[in-house]
């Protein structure tokens, strides 16, 4: 099959997923809420592309990639992976899915065991899952740190014998290790300093052509995703609000929610700050409750657009005006292309 061939198909597809976290009370932990942390998504990603995740804290974004690698078992929903269903599988359906589909988690510290070796961190995956070396278990683990831009002869170092970026490094190592399909990086360089992110940035791009890896890219910094993804998922308050080409979100983005995100990315060239023509955006309100969240559409107790339909019905992701199929919205006013738009919320808008 060419690479072409394999582009088009969904290496990942995930239908109407939910997680809801319950919220229990008195002595025998009767049941009085949920916690809705995702709650109804629908998300597909093609072999070999980067699918970019973002939205502001609280959102839901980590808990989706979480329920994508089925670390998490969804409440509600299914979770397919190269067309199987792995939603409720149990742990030994899930030994396979795990050397196709990993994680690179968001602290390079806490996701490594401060009491075992680097060596022993790396090789866990090979032993767990009785991969085959040929030339021995300790220069496999060698081989995936020089890989990953490690000295081969720090085998035998300590987690805590290394910076912040090199940590990163063997978290992507271990990763590595199973060569999968699928990675979900969850805000992978969010910890580190701005000079070592462009380099695990840079370093993850070098190993997907490499490998012909496929990315869940999961960040809450817009610049970075722009650099990396192919496509790019809007979340807010456990739904999906916009998803669309890189570009094409850049240029346009039609969701009220996106537009406040693209307007808040700085700038740090003068000359392009004047001739910018998006007002930047400042909403009004703090995030509403995942408990509790509000009718209709998530974002209108925020939009400066909101109306009386906003509360009544909440609107399907689809594509809008003269988008292509691709660029799905949320919306039912989307924001029209050079639309000038405004943080403040007009007098009688519905909240």
């Amino acid at each position: 099959m060419t690479n072409a061939a394999r582009r088009d198909e969904n290496l990942l597809e995930v239908t109407g997923l939910q997680m809801h976290f319950p919220i229990t009370k008195g002595l025998f932990k009767r049941k009085v809420g949920a916690v809705r942390a995702v709650d109804g998504i629908d998300l597909s990603v093609k072999a070999g592309e980067t699918l970019g995740l973002v939205g502001e804290s609280g959102c839901g974004k980590s808990t989706t990639g979480r329920l994508m690698t089925r670390i998490l078992e969804p409440t509600g929903g299914k979770v397919h992976f190269e067309g199987r269903d792995v939603s409720h599988v149990g742990n030994r359906g899930l030994r396979p899915l795990r050397r196709d589909v990993q994680m690179i988690f968001q602290d390079p510290y806490s996701s490594l065991n401060p009491r075992h070796t680097v060596g022993t961190i790396i090789s866990a995956p090979l032993q767990i899952q009785k991969m085959p070396t040929p030339n021995g278990l300790k220069r496999a683990v060698q081989d995936l740190l020089k890989l990953v831009g490690l000295n081969p002869e720090h085998y035998n170092r300590y987690p805590h014998e290394f910076s912040g970026g090199q940590r990163q490094r063997i978290g992507i190592a271990r990763a590595l290790a199973l060569r999968p399909k699928l990675i979900v990086a969850d805000e992978p360089v969010s910890a580190l300093d701005v000079s070592i992110q462009a380099q695990v940035v840079n370093l993850l791009d070098d190993l997907q052509r490499e490998f012909d890896l496929t990315y869940v890219f999961i960040a809450h910094d817009l610049s970075v995703v722009r650099h990396i993804s192919d496509r790019v998922a809007v979340m807010y308050l456990g739904k999906v609000v916009e998803i669309a080409d890189r570009d094409q979100l850049y240029k346009n983005p039609r969701h009220p929610y996106t537009v406040a995100l693209m307007s808040a990315v700085p700038v740090p060239d003068p000359a392009r700050r004047d001739s910018a023509q998006r007002e930047r955006v400042l909403l009004t309100g703090d995030v509403p409750s995942p408990i509790n969240p509000p009718s209709g559409c998530r974002f209108r107790t925020r939009c400066w657009k909101a109306q009386d339909i906003c509360a009544t019905e909440e609107p399907p992701l689809v594509a809008r005006l003269d988008d292509p199929a691709s660029h799905q919205t949320a919306c039912h006013f989307p924001i029209a292309e050079n639309e000038t738009v405004s943080g403040r919320r007009p007098a009688g808008a519905s909240a």
